[in-house]
């Protein structure tokens, strides 16, 4: 079989039978043909791949000016691709488990404090129903640390009010549910009183655009930073600085990490654990401004 047969098939797998989201399965498609692209300028043959290749193929990427967390991704995309190829028996093992990924420095994440949330809140109008619709959404991503993907799908059947909750589908079609407070419960109920000016037609989802259709994840980024941007905030913040925000609040309140972890969604515990080196990071600075020992010589 041809490479870009395979991969067409191997991507046709991870969307009806892993049930991957589009935007993974278009980031696989982007690792896979380039690899590909690769192969084709060396003349290599992608079942006969040897260690000496794949190092050429690192070669490659950095050359590319690829960060080490973006080689690393192409790596994990191979490593899952080859895979694939062992279970249709087109090679006998998989070079790629051999190969270690990059080091990979985790920055910590930006953030917003609990006085910039509410200056924002605070400036935001609500005159309009684009404008009360914008408030609500910037007050749920915030509320429940949800990604902008799963805001944007979203159903009516999904919101239950009275239990202040909402039942998410995360990545890999993996179902969760999310609570809110009080504030979100009242902008929520708010929007619902004129989401069917948006509608010309009946429509399942809960944020609709002007059009009356579903509001796609671009529009919700889009909305987000024109928010930002009327507000006084100077340094740079999008929609997923509002899910940090939510785990980090949440930890320096007193949460423990495998509730945030839940509530994020996330598989692995250690991805949550870098909200931690945010808190402990804060108390450092905290006693090396406020100790009295500093003063003394």
């Amino acid at each position: 079989m041809k490479i870009e047969e395979t991969i067409n098939d191997f991507l046709e797998y991870l969307l009806k039978e892993l049930i991957y989201s589009k935007m993974t399965i278009e980031s696989y498609e982007r690792d896979l043909f380039l690899y590909k692209e690769f192969l084709k300028i060396n003349h290599l043959d992608y079942l006969k791949i040897n260690k000496n290749d794949i190092m050429k193929f690192l070669k490659y990427l950095d050359n590319l000016k690829y960060t080490n967390k973006t080689i690393s991704r192409h790596l994990s995309s191979l490593r899952s691709y080859y895979n694939y190829l062992v279970e249709l028996k087109l090679i006998d093992d998989n070079i790629f488990k051999r190969i270690k990924n990059p080091r990979v420095v985790k920055k910590l994440p930006n953030y917003l404090s609990i006085t910039e949330i509410e200056e924002i809140i605070n400036s935001m109008s609500t005159e309009t129903k684009e404008e009360v619709r914008d408030k609500c959404l910037f007050e749920l991503l915030y509320s429940t640390g949800i990604r902008v993907s799963e805001a944007s799908n979203i159903k009516l059947d999904d919101l239950d009010l009275n239990n202040k909750s909402i039942r998410v589908l995360g990545k890999g079609s993996k179902e969760r549910i999310v609570y809110f407070g009080f504030p979100c419960q009242k902008n929520l109920e708010n929007y619902l009183k004129v989401r069917n000016e948006f509608l010309k037609n009946k429509m399942d989802y809960l944020f609709v655009n002007q059009l009356g259709g579903k509001l796609s994840r671009e529009s919700i980024e889009y909305i987000i930073d024109k928010i930002i941007k009327k507000s006084s905030i100077k340094h740079k913040i999008s929609p997923h600085t509002l899910r940090h925000t939510f785990a980090t609040h949440l930890l320096d309140n007193g949460a423990d990490l495998k509730s945030v972890q839940e509530l994020l969604g996330h598989e692995n515990l250690n991805t949550t654990e870098i909200y931690t080196h945010i808190s402990n990071e804060r108390l450092r600075s905290a006693y090396l401004r406020y100790h009295p020992n500093k003063k003394r010589q």
